[in-house]
């Protein structure tokens, strides 16, 4: 399996990590939209949303948990979004399920 995020996950490709615990992994991500804007991936591989199981619960539970710590812990206490793309019409990129958690700035009431 050629995944990229299972390669930063193991450590074997730099990134700089932000959170990490026994579910979930957070790194910077290497093109920012945002000036805050942060990977949330699960350590296990599901290739996306569509791919969840109900034995996933927990794992998506801790993903967003995860997320709530690190938005407290980059500031964020004015609000943030947290993005998931799922299949390439949706522009995702890497076949592991990730969240993207934008902040920083005011992002308004438009997705994009």
């Amino acid at each position: 399996m050629d995944c990229v995020f299972c390669e930063i996950i193991k450590g074997n490709i730099p990134s700089t990590k932000v959170y990490e615990d026994e579910y979930v992994t957070a790194f910077n991500d290497l093109n920012p939209q945002t000036p805050v804007h942060v990977l949330i991936v699960p350590k296990k591989h599901i290739a996306s949303v569509n791919e969840l199981t109900e034995d996933d619960a927990l794992i998506i539970g801790k993903v967003f948990l995860a997320a709530k710590k690190i938005a407290e812990q980059l500031g964020l206490e004015s609000g943030y979004r947290i993005i998931n793309n799922c299949g390439a019409d949706a522009g995702q990129t890497v076949m592991h399920v990730h969240f993207h958690l934008l902040g920083g700035r005011k992002l308004g009431e438009k997705i994009i």
